[in-house]
């Protein structure tokens, strides 16, 4: 008997639909009439032992116990599916092949493995187990994938990676909240400090930009326009290009902050000749935006609709598993694999018969066309979120379900139109010795561009609204610099100045965090690491969190009334402001917690092994905790937080696994995937254990 063990419910249904019938349905299973069974788990069935487990002293919160190090790590049934991981124990002992039929990323790895390992598979059916990946929960799809499964021992690197992130964050999260809960209360801090490798430095994030909006002082700075006439009168305008000799009156920007060096440049134009001294005119391409990823697809929809990073996950998830009309939503790929090209017709039948509104006044998706989105090398574990073969019924679908079908089925269009191409023109005209700059661009072929076309009234002039999302070139990103039509120019022409106008503006300060933008400083964080080396080294492909967590994390702040929201901005409460105040830089930036997340993407590559990771952080957390118990948080004097009341877990007064969630909203779990041990032993607790290489 094969055993399919699903991550939930929903694609453990997905998988049997394709087993031959007829099925016999059971408590918590789905037996074909091939004697073949699907079971699932439903979410995490396993978790991770509290402190008091490796000792009862751990029950109170006390700091001479911190750092909390376990030996050897145990996991626990949770007891509200303990009756699912029984069904579970009696269906692998029955079953001769098992497959590992988690979602297609690192915890869905994880969350089955250790199921597995938990019921104390070993020899020959550990050795044979297979692995199931499901992206598609149409029959079709899930047919397909059957078809193509792979040995489980092929990820055990991204089990392992996840069992590193389990754990790192289970030490990291309690004994941080910990320590800091316990200094905070002998300054009157009446509540849960709860801290956590990617929380905190993202609640850092909003804290120090909080921090320069109200320090900052706004300043005037100047520019100036020169208004242009040819001899025919055509009239365009150039903007001034301040010299060297003007650097002691500018500011690092690059913005002149002298009234009176603008003004002057102002009346030595007025009525002068200008001359063309230089013209270049190039003919560009701009290829489609890549199909979304889960935090792509967030930042777009929290732009152009104002959902949540939530909001967005929870209609994917929606999409994906009850309409069946996306992708597995939860990647954090663009990108997509060679041999799904092939499907290509088929995905846009299915687009063109239930989304027909997508392809109004725009030439007809060319399936043959090939963008920069297959590409193999960039293909994991999972793709890029893109529509599924299934037809559509927008009437059935929500208001948020129909605007993110769309949105993604527009961007998996885009993939079929040629590259947008338009000329552009750069202008530099020199009038009394001083420079001044214009550009323009012309369209000279849609391509892909006309699916985003809307053209809005305003005034005499028609805007076109791009994808927020789109991709552009550094050439074209400041499209501030683009004048609307320039006249015909030749190299040396003559042309006059008629006037030259000042222009007074002001600083701004910078702007407060949205849900956008929060998520695109977790993606790009490493705008946001200070250290020039680390920077470096994570280049722009890590990011805070993952896809699956990032929008968890965000919310896990308001619950814990670290972060709130002031119309469409994140902002900090005092409390959140207390807590980043009290804590070492090194806690509240994301250097760290960056450096984590590259080092788990290079255990799922075999570059780095699950102890070069684990080593470092325990010498680093030793520290922590060290510098902890030497101050006091006085940030927090006078504040009270969530989280206080009578005692769940001993004399402290603290509620019983408030930490277990500390460190990013998920259930942090353990597991012996890759044969790790995971028997029960007593754990002092002391720091010089802390100092010993952790067991795997």
């Amino acid at each position: 008997m094969i055993l399919y063990i699903a991550e939930k419910p929903s694609l453990g249904r997905a998988i049997a639909d394709v087993l031959p019938k007829p099925h016999k349905k059971g408590d918590g299973f789905i037996e074909a009439a091939n004697g073949d069974c699907v079971s699932w788990c439903v979410g995490h069935l396993l978790e991770q032992a509290e402190p008091d487990v490796y000792n009862p002293e751990f029950k109170s919160w006390k700091f001479e116990h911190l750092p909390i190090v376990p030996d050897k790590w145990q996991l626990k049934p949770k007891a509200t599916t303990r009756s699912q991981l029984t069904v579970l124990k009696r269906l692998v002992k029955q079953a001769n092949t098992l497959v590992n039929a988690g979602d297609p990323d690192r915890e869905g790895q994880l969350l089955v493995d250790e199921v597995i390992a938990y019921l104390g598979v070993t020899g020959d059916k550990l050795h044979q187990t297979q692995r199931l990946l499901i992206s598609d929960l149409n029959p079709q799809a899930v047919k397909r994938a059957l078809t193509q499964l792979r040995s489980n021992r092929e990820f055990i690197p991204l089990s392992t990676s996840a069992l590193a992130r389990s754990r790192a964050d289970w030490l990291y999260g309690m004994n941080m909240t910990r320590a800091y809960t316990i200094q905070g209360k002998k300054v009157g801090y009446q509540g849960v400090l709860s801290v956590g490798r990617v929380q905190t430095p993202l609640l850092g994030l909003v804290v120090r930009r909080d921090e320069e909006i109200a320090n900052f002082q706004s300043k005037p700075f100047y520019e100036v326009l020169a208004h242009l006439a040819t001899q025919k009168q055509e009239t365009f305008s150039a903007k001034w290009q301040p010299s060297e000799a003007c650097l002691p009156y500018m500011d690092e920007e690059g913005r002149v902050l002298a009234r009176g060096l603008a003004q002057n440049v102002v009346s030595r134009i007025n009525d002068k000749s200008a001359v063309i001294t230089q013209l270049v005119s190039k003919d560009k391409k701009q290829y489609p935006p890549l199909p979304y990823s889960l935090s792509a697809l967030q930042i777009d929809a929290a732009k152009r609709f104002g959902m949540s990073a939530k909001d967005v996950l929870d209609t994917c998830q929606s999409l994906y598993e009850r309409h069946k009309l996306i992708t597995y939503p939860r990647s954090d790929s663009r990108y997509l694999p060679v041999e799904q090209h092939s499907l290509a017709p088929l995905v846009l039948k299915a687009i063109s018969g239930g989304a027909a509104e997508l392809l109004q006044q725009v030439d007809a998706p060319d399936h043959r066309l090939k963008s920069k989105a297959w590409d193999d090398k960039k293909v994991d574990a999972h793709h890029a979120i893109v529509p599924t073969e299934k037809t559509a019924n927008l009437s059935s679908l929500s208001l948020r379900e129909k605007q993110l079908y769309l949105h993604v089925a527009r961007q998996y269009l885009a993939q079929f139109y040629p590259a947008y191409c338009y000329g552009e023109t750069t202008v530099q005209v020199t009038i009394e010795g001083g420079l001044f700059n214009t550009k323009a661009r012309q369209d000279k072929s849609l391509g892909w561009k006309q699916l985003f076309a809307r053209q809005e009234s305003h005034g005499n002039k028609s805007i076109e609204k791009k994808p927020a999302d789109e991709s552009t070139s550094t050439d074209d990103a400041d499209n501030d610099e683009f004048s609307g039509q320039l006249p015909p120019l030749t190299l040396g022409q003559v042309l006059h100045c008629t006037q030259g106008e000042l222009l007074e503006k002001n600083t701004q300060p910078p702007k407060a965090f949205t849900d956008a933008t929060l998520l695109g400083a977790m993606t790009g964080i490493n705008r946001y690491v200070t250290d020039a080396n680390i920077r470096k080294i994570l280049k722009e492909t890590d990011g805070l969190g993952t896809e699956a967590t990032r929008a968890g994390i965000i919310e896990l702040l308001f619950k814990r009334s670290f972060l709130q929201r002031l119309g469409k901005s994140i902002v900090s409460t005092e409390v959140g402001k207390g807590l980043i105040n009290s804590l070492p830089v090194s806690a509240t930036s994301p250097d760290m917690t960056a450096l984590w997340e590259a080092s788990l993407n290079s255990i799922c590559r075999k570059e780095t092994s699950y102890q070069a990771f684990m080593q470092p952080l325990l010498d680093t957390l030793f520290t922590l905790i060290q510098n902890a118990g030497a101050q006091l948080p006085t940030a927090l004097n006078g504040l009270k937080g969530q989280g206080y009341g009578k005692s769940t877990s001993g004399k402290s007064g603290y509620r019983k696994s408030t930490y277990r969630k500390a460190s990013n909203g998920l259930k942090t779990t353990a597991t012996k995937a890759s044969g790790a041990k995971n028997s029960v032993t007593k754990n002092s607790g002391t720091k010089s254990r802390a100092r010993k290489p952790l067991a795997v």
